[in-house]
C-alpha cells in the first residue's frame, strides 16, 4: 500500500502565513502540519512509501523539510511544475500526476496536506480493504448542516454505502461531510484518468466523489474525534488552541 498526501496548493487566503511557506509545513501545536499527517500513516503497517506533490514555489522549502524528517516510511517529494495558484493541477491532477510517475499499482491512501485531526487511520484502512475493491472516503459529523454548506455532504445506508453526495449544498441533506481522506484501490486507479478527460473539476476531491459515485460503488467510514479542515487564519487559530500541546 501507498500514502499520497496532497500539498500542492498555494492557500492564498492564509497569506501573510503562506506568501513563503506552504500551509502543510505551518506550525500546528509543537509540529507541522504535515509532521501529524505522517506520524497517523506510521500506524498503517502496509504502507512503505509516502508521496508528497508539491509545487514548484514550495519544493525547495519541501526538500529542505524533508532532509529533517525522521521516518520508518520512504517518503518521496514530486514536483507537480505548478508555480501559481491560476496553474496548479489540483487535487485529482495532482494524484493522476503521481499514479503515473511513479507508475503505482497498489492500493492507495489519499491525504489532504491541510488537515488536522486527533483519530488513528488504521481503522480506515481496514475498513477499507475488508471489502470488495471499492472506493472509500472518511468522513465526519459536523453536527450542525449550516456550516456543512462549504463542505461535499454525504448520505449513507445501513450498510455504509454512499447514496448520496452534493458539493457545498445550500441545504445539505445532512451533517456528514467529507474528510480529505481517500482511499483508491489498485485495481481502479485508472478512473482517475477517466474523470479528467472528460473535462471535470480537477481541483475539488468533491466533485470527483459526486461523479465517482455514479459510476461505481463508494463507501464512507465515519471518524469521531477532533477534526479541523484549515482553510483559513480562523480555522488556523482554532486548530493551534485545540493541538497546543501535540
Amino acid at each position: 500500500m501507498k500514502a499520497v498526501i496532497l500539498a500542492a496548493g498555494y492557500a492564498t487566503r492564509l497569506y501573510p502565513l503562506t506568501k513563503d511557506r506552504p500551509k502543510p509545513l505551518l506550525l500546528v501545536g509543537k509540529r507541522a502540519i504535515i509532521d501529524h499527517l505522517i506520524q497517523k500513516l506510521g500506524d498503517i503497517e502496509e504502507i512503505d512509501t509516502i508521496y508528497i506533490v508539491t509545487n514548484q514555489k514550495f519544493y525547495g522549502v519541501f526538500d529542505g523539510w524533508l532532509k529533517t524528517v525522521k521516518s520508518a516510511k520512504k517518503i518521496i517529494l514530486e514536483n507537480d511544475g505548478s508555480t501559481t495558484n491560476e496553474n496548479r493541477l489540483g487535487a485529482i491532477g495532482d494524484i493522476r500526476l503521481v499514479l503515473e510517475r511513479q507508475k503505482i499499482h497498489d492500493d492507495i491512501i489519499v491525504l489532504a496536506g491541510d488537515n488536522m485531526f486527533n483519530w488513528g487511520l488504521k481503522g480506515f484502512a481496514d475498513f477499507a480493504k475488508s471489502g470488495p475493491d471499492i472506493f472509500a472516503i472518511g468522513a465526519y459529523d459536523i453536527g450542525d448542516r449550516k456550516k456543512a454548506t462549504i463542505y461535499g455532504v454525504v448520505e449513507v445506508d445501513e450498510k455504509g454505502d454512499i447514496v448520496n453526495f452534493v458539493e457545498k449544498p445550500q441545504d445539505p441533506p445532512s451533517s456528514l461531510i467529507a474528510t480529505g481522506i481517500y482511499y483508491f484501490p489498485k485495481d481502479k486507479l485508472g478512473i482517475t484518468g477517466q474523470f479528467l478527460k472528460v473535462g471535470n473539476e480537477n481541483d475539488a476531491p468533491g466533485h470527483f466523489i459526486q461523479w465517482l459515485r455514479k459510476e461505481d460503488e463508494v463507501r464512507c467510514y465515519t471518524f469521531r474525534g477532533t477534526w479541523y479542515d484549515i482553510g483559513d487564519i480562523e480555522s488556523y487559530r482554532k486548530a493551534n488552541l485545540s493541538f497546543q500541546e501535540k
